[in-house]
């Protein structure tokens, strides 16, 4: 039954690679050591403690860190996005205010990873031909390891992205930095999950920034629409992506770490810097 259900994931992953993938991604060459930097709440105080620890290694920022006080203290190397959100909501005011500063307000070099599937509507935007975008597969990937493993490897696919960390950390091992810290990368949301009088779960995902009115307002209604059990779900595959990701990054002699006071990723080595 296991050969089945591997067999099965297998030839599925297969035919969403041959559907969804680009089969050439053209991701910067490195090495080294990088610090990708979640939006968790503990990131305030990883900043205010570890200041030249970011400053020695270069950063990759996500979702509306570039809407902080801070993006410009921290000047990231490289920021990636991947909710649909980012794309398709352009009216919205705070995406607006993420696209403004990267694309007319940053003066340092800067590259933005982008899956793939919304190539079009970037390039459509006025002044992005000006700054490096580099396109990436986030097609979800799961089968037999070593199918996993060559799928991940390639560039092809990657373990389920349920949150943007999960694509940010395989974009950082697929540009060959061979040693990932993660800050910032808190995931306790257990913590503030709850079920209202009404039957509605009510889940607060805490910033190390602070969110304006309209999409805080978003988050909330947006989470209070799905049962429990559907984000209980959702929690039991982020997690489990994060033991698919370090399991690869030990196949290709890299190595995870997570630098996360009280994170509740429990797959990756701590650190304690």
């Amino acid at each position: 039954m296991e050969f089945l259900s591997h067999l099965s994931q297998t030839l599925l992953s297969v035919a969403k690679i041959a559907l969804q993938s680009r089969w050439r991604v053209d991701l910067p060459h490195c090495q080294g050591e990088i610090v990708v930097l979640g939006n968790g709440p503990s990131l305030s105080a990883t900043i205010a403690n570890n200041s030249d620890f970011l400053a020695a290694r270069p950063l990759l920022a996500v979702n509306f860190a570039a809407c902080s006080k801070e993006f410009f203290q921290l000047r990231p190397r490289y920021y990636l996005l991947a909710d649909p959100h980012f794309f398709t909501a352009l009216e919205r005011l705070n995406v607006q205010q993420m696209w403004h500063v990267l694309i007319g307000q940053v003066d340092w070099p800067l590259t933005i990873f982008v899956p793939w599937q919304h190539r079009r509507i970037v390039k459509s935007m006025a002044k992005i031909g000006e700054i490096d975008v580099r396109y990436f597969n986030m097609t979800p990937v799961e089968g037999f390891k070593w199918f996993e493993n060559a799928a991940y490897g390639s560039g092809l696919g990657m373990p389920r992205p349920r949150n943007v960390l999960i694509p940010s950390i395989m974009v950082a091992l697929k540009m060959g930095y061979k040693t990932v810290y993660l800050a910032g990368a808190d995931h306790s949301w257990t913590r503030t999950l709850s079920v209202d009088d009404n039957n509605r779960v009510v889940s607060i995902q805490p910033h190390f920034y602070k969110e304006d009115k309209q999409e805080a307002e978003r988050a909330l209604t947006t989470h209070m629409g799905r049962p429990l059990h559907v984000m209980m779900w959702n929690f039991y595959v982020a997690f489990r992506s994060y033991w698919s990701i370090e399991r690869f990054a030990r196949h290709i002699g890299a190595k995870v770490l997570n630098i996360t006071p009280g994170s509740f990723i429990d797959a990756f080595p701590r650190l304690k810097i």
